[in-house]
């Protein structure tokens, strides 16, 4: 079984990479999220796990222990495929997933194709005591109204809520002089996503 991946990115096309490990290249099913932060040529290191069918190999990837967690727990329930599965971990990080399942919030779940609201109530039956307790919530930090004007403004152009939020972060820690204005902490956020600065 193919647990994880360390080599190199040679194409990123929507939610699947390619990556290059010892001269073979596998194509690998990933979040929304972990294509968009992808470089061609740049180094990667996924976990990932192998799903068997009759007709069809097919290897997911994920950027953390957690996500793919996450994952393996989610196609464990009744009625929830590998795709609906990476679908729910694009949409929640696992500290998310096990907030919606501990709080019984079967609407966190109303983004995500593929999963409606009995499948939701399947997913928090079956996972409940199965997911690490979330984090606490972090303390509130300076700027942390610009922050969320900013989530809100690069989310509404597209970009996906957890790399808007990281490039947020990332652009706050480079200049927190930024952070307290919203058009500043906008611009460098934009200026962190990349070239056009479009989704």
């Amino acid at each position: 079984m193919i647990s994880s991946l360390d080599g190199t990115v040679l194409a990123a096309r929507g939610q699947r990479l390619v990556v290059g490990v010892g001269g073979v290249g596998f194509a690998v099913a990933v979040t929304p999220q972990t294509s968009l932060a992808a470089r061609v040529g740049a180094p990667v290191s996924l976990r990932t796990h192998l799903v068997v069918r009759d007709d069809e190999l097919s290897l997911y990837g994920f950027e953390t222990e957690a996500e793919l967690d996450a994952f393996e727990l989610l196609i464990a329930v009744s009625g929830v495929g590998p795709k609906s599965a990476l679908g729910v971990v694009a949409h929640l990080s696992p500290d998310e997933l096990a907030r919606a399942v501990a709080a019984e919030d079967e609407k966190a779940f109303k983004a995500v194709s593929g999963i409606g609201p009995k499948t939701a109530k399947l997913i928090i039956l079956q996972l409940t005591g199965k997911l690490a307790a979330p984090a606490a919530p972090q303390p509130v930090a300076p700027g942390a109204d610009a922050r969320a004007d900013v989530l809100t403004a690069l989310t509404g152009l597209g970009w996906p809520e957890r790399t808007a939020a990281d490039a947020i972060e990332r652009a706050a820690g480079a200049a927190p002089e930024a952070a307290a204005s919203t058009g500043s902490l906008l611009r460098a956020a934009l200026a962190i996503l990349g070239p056009g600065a479009r989704p």
